[in-house]
């Protein structure tokens, strides 16, 4: 049984933008040594990654898939370029109004991972906002918790920190 390490997107490893929507990938900026220590972690452990990410109004009038999928292209590629892979991708597109059971922290679009042979005790929800935090626990895993201005510290996280680095250290230290 492996572990996971579900990780957001927004936030996380890239940069949240103030108006909350990345549509152009000029606007995209890959958060201070992501792709070093994410990297090291996909190395050096044996962690699955799954990124796991809310964007509100995908593929409606609000967020047309033509202005998303090529910047969720370009993170992939980028990722890769890495040397960073991720197993799977997971993208809610549900607006918070909507209490769809799929929109972090719901776990719907993660079921596979709670009821299949995965070390979930071991595993953790990586992101940058309680809700990740709240994913975590309804997972039944840890989280850290990415301290940013759309968040404070969350004393529910096993670590909280603003560094990659950190995570890095607290992952595979």
């Amino acid at each position: 049984m492996r572990p996971i390490l579900f990780i957001d997107r927004d936030g996380t490893i890239i940069h949240e933008t103030d108006d909350e929507k990345i549509e152009r990938i000029e606007k995209l900026t890959f958060l201070d040594d992501v792709l070093y220590y994410l990297r090291k972690i996909r190395e050096e452990t044996d962690y699955l990654f799954v990124m796991v990410t809310n964007q509100d109004g995908l593929g409606t009038p609000d967020f047309p898939d033509e202005e998303f999928w090529p910047v969720q292209n370009f993170i992939v590629k980028t990722l890769e370029g890495e040397r960073i892979k991720f197993d799977a991708v997971h993208i809610d597109e549900h607006y918070e109004s909507d209490n769809h059971p799929n929109r972090k922290p719901g776990i719907g679009m993660l079921s596979e991972y709670v009821k299949g042979d995965y070390d979930i005790v071991n595993s953790f929800v990586i992101g940058d906002r309680s809700s990740d935090v709240e994913l975590a626990n309804n997972i039944g895993c840890k989280a850290i918790h990415l301290d940013s201005i759309y968040s404070t510290k969350n004393e529910d996280a096993a670590l909280t920190t603003k560094s990659w680095k950190e995570i890095y250290e607290f992952l595979c230290g």
